[in-house]
């Protein structure tokens, strides 16, 4: 199964803290230098001719749009956006306290987390030859506060200035908890072209020009082709050429994985032991927990922006069975209602809600028995319905190629049918699903959680009504609740351990009472790669990254490879 698609996400860093707790937990208040070398391109004695396929996320036929900023281009649901246009720091989502300096060398925060001054890396080239300048990153986050569709991650920017090599970008409140989304989620574009385009979130922007490794060589609708940048500041890369092709399916991606015909791949594969990792040498998968899943309802349609009937729904669904039967037991059923990734996050779950746990079995009657009790009346034909007669009816939209989350979205449709809803699974391809959930056309869908430096990162991608927008990248189920708003502010403005543990707690509570989000299972990152052709793959015993070829760390992976032979 793919996870977000257009961000790779981020686990804890330093003992479990957000990247920018790291400062003041790991000594200091500004990073200057990276624990490890931002990549190993320069290594390499030049290009090679050998061709990797990367497959991020199951599509159909993609047009002409490699715009970073629009979650349903190409190159966002292909994952490619990162090897041409980078975020100024890349953190490695598994071992905690490693991170990467990337277009940026150094960070400090000052103005009480309000402000934080990015060091630009010297010599960088824009694909086209000119100058990567402070000033360009300056124009970027401008331009993200002039245009809300085109920030997708609801950065509150108040200004960006340059001077010399420094950047300077100021916001509202402290922002502490929200470097993960400042500086790792944010692609940085030239200036002399992105000053011309208009509303940046309208632009397809068909011949892309960036900092990254690669250019675009083809583009077209059976997928995109990527050249090695022979001026790339990190040094040529070994790998000459990277294909993201489209499968339309889960099985037409295995039987490519099964035929080496594709090296690198992000599904979920039943039984993947068996057909794909036995018998051959140089078939590996990696599987590490990183994410809570959910059911994520339309808080703007009825029914389900009743509380009732997300509460029914919760008892409804065999969260065990979810795990089993749809997921081949790889992730575990989510224990405790406040969705905090559990164990990864433990010492962030409040005494208040440690009680406060989900099902792991269906509840039927105990479901019916919630909907009864908030006057809904059950039918002779054993669905509920208002007191004026309107049925309650969900649909459950998720693409029908992620076979694990099309087989969860069946299971919970029988058993919310059970307790009187009307629930039926609708599969969609990924481009129109992707579209919908950026615009809100939905009732319910599984999804994923943002892998998370920290619980600010976690509950702000879930909550955060700043990021519901006509190109939502987060907050899909469009919560607008102010209170809440306030409060991950607070958490983002904490940069102490204890501090943070006492202003998640009011946000654990609401999740764990209201449910705007309804766990299910803790996800993995799906990472199924060959090393046949290529080596230098992240794996347990070499985890400096997660293994996802989703952007933007799937760059920092690419970069670590090289040929076999």
């Amino acid at each position: 199964m793919k996870r977000r698609i257009n961000q790779q996400r981020l686990l804890p860093a330093c003992a479990a803290l957000a990247a920018a707790v790291l400062l003041a937990a790991c000594g200091g208040s500004s990073h200057k230098s990276s624990t490890v070398n931002a990549t190993n391109a320069s290594s390499s004695s030049g290009s090679s001719s050998a061709v990797l396929t990367v497959e991020s996320s199951q599509q159909n036929a993609i047009t002409q749009n490699f715009n970073p900023f629009v979650q349903s281009s190409a190159a966002t649901l292909l994952g490619a956006t990162s090897l041409v246009y980078e975020p100024l720091l890349q953190t490695n989502a598994i071992k905690p306290g490693q991170y990467y300096n990337w277009l940026a060398t150094g960070y400090t925060w000052s103005n009480g987390g309000k402000s934080i001054t990015f060091t630009i890396r010297p010599g960088v080239k824009w694909s086209n030859g000119s100058p990567m300048t402070a000033a360009d990153v300056a124009f970027t986050f401008n331009l993200l506060k002039q245009y809300a569709d085109a920030n997708t991650t609801g950065l509150a920017v108040k200004s960006a200035s340059s001077s010399g090599n420094q950047v300077t970008i100021n916001f509202p409140s402290p922002q502490y908890a929200n470097l993960q989304n400042i500086a790792g989620q944010t692609y940085i574009v030239p200036e002399s072209i992105w000053s011309k385009v208009g509303d940046p979130g309208k632009y397809a922007d068909p011949k892309p020009v960036g900092t990254g490794p690669y250019t675009v060589s083809q583009f077209s609708s059976q997928g995109i082709t990527l050249k090695a940048n022979p001026t790339y500041w990190g040094g040529k890369p070994a790998v000459g050429t990277v294909q993201f092709p489209t499968y339309a399916s889960a099985n037409t991606a295995l039987a490519a994985l099964q035929t080496d015909q594709l090296h690198w791949g992000g599904n979920f594969i039943p039984g993947v032991q068996q057909v794909y990792v036995g018998g051959h040498a140089s078939h590996h998968v990696w599987f590490p927990p990183v994410q809570t899943n959910s059911l994520e309802p339309n808080l703007t349609k009825f029914p389900t922006n009743q509380l009732a009937v997300r509460k029914a729904i919760s008892l409804a669904i065999d969260r065990t069975a979810l795990s089993q039967q749809a997921e081949g037991g790889i992730e575990p059923a989510v224990s405790n209602a406040s969705g905090l990734t559990l164990p990864i996050f433990q010492q962030f779950l409040s005494p208040s809600v440690q009680n406060m746990t989900l099902n792991t079995h269906s509840d039927i009657a105990g479901a019916k028995q919630v909907l009864q009790q908030a006057g809904y009346v059950l039918g002779s034909d054993g669905l509920f319905r208002t007191k004026s007669g309107q049925k309650l009816t969900i649909d459950i939209t998720n693409p029908s190629s992620f076979s694990d989350y099309a087989t969860g979205d069946q299971l919970v449709a029988g058993w919310l049918r059970q307790a009187g809803i009307d629930a039926h699974f609708v599969g969609q391809s990924v481009t129109a699903w992707s579209s919908d959930l950026a615009t809100g056309n939905f009732q319910m869908t599984a999804h994923w959680s943002q892998t998370s430096v920290s619980p600010y990162q976690l509950y702000n991608d879930w909550l955060n009504s700043a990021q519901a927008t006509s190109n939502a990248a987060g907050d899909f189920e469009r919560l607008k609740d102010p209170n809440v708003d306030a409060q991950l502010n607070k958490l983002a403005a904490d940069n102490s351990v204890a501090g943070q543990q006492k202003d998640v707690a009011p946000i654990e509570q609401y999740v764990a009472q209201n449910l705007p989000i309804i766990p299910t299972v803790y996800g993995v990152v799906f990472d199924e790669y060959n090393t046949g052709k290529f080596t230098g793959w992240p794996s347990e015993g070499n985890p400096y990254e997660s293994g996802s070829p989703n952007a933007p760390t799937n760059e920092v992976v690419i970069l670590r490879l090289r040929p076999a032979s």
